[in-house]
């Protein structure tokens, strides 16, 4: 860890002494408010869905999505299977390190996962059921490594001279477009999402790894396309439910509703909020499924 370019930068701020952190907020305070943003990604089709046909018009502010649902097939549903989440080859080259595309594919369906449990019984990919979800990694931005840990070491620094911090740094920010589907087992289409959002630098950490803002992007497509599948209709623009159980002690890391759910490893729980809340890339805490971890 000791040649990790952000313990560097770091190191290499909080050493610095309380004058000088207050010299440079002064400056740096005002300029990153100032240009505070984030990363837009275009909503895209990658070509895999069974039709675009019946999506309605893009909708949302920070997350932009295309989507229909059927209530109607959904109302008859009880199992639910979870094809592994697959790139497109454009996606794919973006990022070239197969662990990394793996923690992006493996976060969205753990989180679609745990929470479709709510509802349905979920069974493993190789069984048959009554609805297959399966999602596709259409586009991704990488998140900029350096300059994440640069945010990082400003932002956890300044936490040591004025009582909140300042925002993410808005450069380098990555992002996530996804799109999927829910078919029934005749082959007919129930739900389908086109989905796309990039990081902001008010709500998102930053992270030193090239999909560090893609694996949070995962889990927040995961809650929005479970949502719709749930309710059977277009949810509500403003979540406000507290999580079920099941889904809390599958945050934390514990054992999941079903034990399909396990092929997709188990969440970080709080030592991954607090992983991420220092900039540590996903793979230092992520627990990967017992095939990956094998490898």
């Amino acid at each position: 860890m000791s040649n990790n370019p952000f313990f560097s930068l770091f190191l290499g701020i909080v050493g610095r002494s309380p004058i000088f952190l207050a010299r440079s907020l002064s400056v740096a305070v005002p300029l990153t408010l100032g240009l505070a943003g984030c990363q837009s990604v275009p909503l895209k089709e990658a070509g895999t869905l069974t039709s675009y046909s019946k999506l309605g018009p893009p909708k949302g502010t920070f997350s932009k999505k295309r989507f229909h649902v059927d209530g109607q097939h959904l109302a008859a549903v009880k199992t639910v299977r979870i094809v592994p989440t697959t790139f497109s080859f454009n996606a794919a080259s973006r990022i070239k390190s197969e662990a990394d595309r793996a923690l992006v594919s493996n976060a969205l369906d753990r989180a679609l996962c745990v929470a479709l449990s709510d509802k349905y019984q979920m069974v493993p990919a190789d069984q048959p059921a009554d609805l297959t979800v399966r999602s596709v990694v259409a586009d991704i931005v990488p998140t900029d490594k350096t300059l994440a840990g640069v945010s990082t070491a400003v932002t956890v620094g300044t936490g040591f001279v004025l009582p909140v911090s300042v925002p993410r740094l808005p450069f380098g920010l990555g992002g996530l477009a996804v799109e999927a589907e829910a078919i029934d087992a005749g082959g007919l289409q129930s739900a389908a999402m086109v989905w796309a959002r990039g990081a902001n630098s008010i709500q998102d950490n930053p992270r030193v790894s090239q999909v560090g803002d893609a694996y949070n992007m995962a889990t927040k497509f995961a809650n929005e396309f479970s949502r719709v599948l749930i309710s059977g209709k277009e949810p509500k623009m403003l979540d406000i439910s507290l999580p079920s159980r099941q889904r809390a002690q599958s945050w934390l890391g514990g054992k999941p509703k079903y034990a399909a759910c396990d092929a997709f490893g188990r969440a970080p729980g709080l030592v991954g909020v607090i992983a991420a809340k220092y900039g540590a890339p996903p793979e230092w805490t992520d627990k990967k499924p017992k095939s990956l971890a094998a490898r």
